[in-house]
């Protein structure tokens, strides 16, 4: 009674073949980047300038792929700490992180618990800062060549306040002191807020800072007096204030970068496609202005690699800054 449908049945199959559905191509986990939150790490407080850097990165990460960024700042040993906790951090694209010039100082100086090369995938700087010279109005100086003629005469005599040992500021004071020949006092302290609260009260007469963000605005109101910038070129926000070298120290061009980095073993792919998010954000006229407004420049790198190879030459240059001026932890 049955065997007409089940010989139909059986033609169809032999004319059909057999029925087979396609496996579903599942995508990789960079390929389905990001799916969730993106934390970023800070490694100082909030509120500073390295604070406004990942603020407009996570402004531009949020627009570019569509997820949250949490912003967590992890302070402490002088940036150390935030490092140490983004380069124990799993690679999948969800956690990344501040990268400065920490990474090139640091590890000349102490143990630090990260390698600056093997710990980090790196993917873009983004903005240098300016560091400057300020004094209190009652040094006689109003620029470096004053400044050296005035510690030649004055040996051992005059004290300069920085942000801390092996800082940037610290650094370029090294510099200056070897390229010059002069000998001044190191009186480190916590931040910069402090060191222009004692310059302006005349506790020091002299100051290196890592920014304009804090010494602007006093010298404005003229209560402390820039010397001269760090910079290769001088800042539009002091336009006739000169840059060391035009005072005759070419060897003092300093300045503190900020970048973004995530873990080793990042998905190349996911590093692109933030290089180019960043690339592209970072250059746009409002974030330009955000920046130049607190003195620093917008700095990004075109791939990965070439900012791999700017944090390798920094790393080289301070070393042999440290080493030459004998600086250690404290």
């Amino acid at each position: 009674m049955y065997r007409p449908v089940r010989t139909a049945l059986a033609a169809l199959a032999l004319c059909c073949g057999p029925f087979v559905v396609a496996p579903v191509q599942a995508q990789s986990p960079a390929q389905a980047w990001p799916s969730k939150p993106i934390k970023l790490i800070v490694p100082f407080p909030a509120g500073g300038p390295t604070d406004l850097v990942a603020r407009a990165a996570g402004d531009i990460l949020r627009a570019s792929f569509g997820q949250p960024v949490i912003i967590e700042n992890r302070p402490g040993g002088n940036g150390t700490i935030g490092l140490e906790v983004l380069g124990k951090s799993a690679p999948d694209g969800y956690t990344l992180g501040l990268t400065l010039i920490t990474l090139a100082i640091a590890p000349h100086v102490g143990p630090v618990p990260f390698d600056s090369f093997k710990d980090f995938s790196p993917i873009t700087n983004l903005v240098v800062m300016t560091p400057l010279v300020v004094a209190n109005p009652s040094l006689p100086a109003n620029n470096l060549k004053e400044l050296v003629d005035y510690a030649r005469a004055n040996p051992g005599k005059l004290a300069y306040g920085t942000p801390g040992v092996a800082t940037v500021p610290h650094l370029g004071a090294e510099i200056l002191q070897g390229a010059a020949g002069i000998k001044l006092i190191h009186v480190p302290y916590k931040g910069a807020t402090q060191q222009i609260q004692d310059l302006i009260a005349g506790a020091t007469l002299l100051d290196f800072q890592s920014s304009l963000v804090v010494a602007l605005p006093m010298i404005k109101a003229g209560r402390i007096k820039p010397l001269a910038v760090l910079t290769a070129k001088r800042s539009p926000l002091l336009p006739d204030v000169p840059t060391a070298a035009e005072s005759g120290f070419p060897q003092v061009v300093v300045a503190p970068w900020f970048g973004i980095g995530g873990p080793a073993g990042l998905s190349p792919d996911i590093v692109r496609r933030i290089n180019e998010a960043l690339v592209k954000g970072m250059q746009s006229k409002e974030v330009v202005e955000r920046f130049a407004n607190i003195g620093a420049s917008v700095q990004t790198n075109n791939s990965a690699e070439e900012f791999a190879a700017y944090i390798r030459s920094e790393y080289v240059r301070w070393g042999e800054v440290i080493k030459k001026a004998g600086i250690k932890a404290e």
